[in-house]
């Protein structure tokens, strides 16, 4: 009892501004305290989460090796990283030279687009016959 009286002395004797102030403060800590709470929220109908899809090693060197060669074609201030910052094993830097020269050598005869193009079917064709191309690099892990 004598604490809500020393409070309403305090509230009286205060300014106005203060007395918002308080009272802000006190409506935060409400509202804190109610996003805390352990009630649940009402029930939703169950939707289906589908599982995550886990990506095979020829489809991560396809799309790796695929995306950093397209960025070198297009000059993308990203292109001059090196092999590991652009997370390609060592085969998958092969590759990706491989395909550069090539995607060059067609934009060059028919245009930028079809040098990208070509680098996406030689990603994918490359990748494939190699298995992911992650062999010959001790630092290379398949994404989780």
């Amino acid at each position: 009892m004598s604490q809500i009286v020393t409070a309403r002395r305090f509230l009286m004797t205060t300014r106005p501004h203060v007395t918002a102030g308080v009272a802000s403060c006190a409506l935060l800590a409400a509202l804190a305290v109610a996003g805390c709470s352990d009630s649940q929220s009402p029930a939703r109908p169950a939707t289906p989460v589908p599982a995550p899809q886990k990506t095979s090693p020829e489809e991560t060197c396809t799309e790796l090796v695929s995306y950093w060669a397209k960025e070198t074609l297009k000059g993308s201030k990203w292109s001059g990283l090196d092999w590991e910052q652009k997370g390609l094993s060592n085969e998958q830097y092969a590759i990706h030279e491989e395909i550069i020269a090539a995607g060059s050598a067609e934009a060059k005869h028919k245009g930028r687009e079809a040098g990208l193009r070509l680098v996406d079917r030689l990603a994918k064709q490359k990748c494939a016959t190699q298995n992911g191309a992650t062999g010959s690099s001790e630092n290379w892990r398949a994404p989780e």
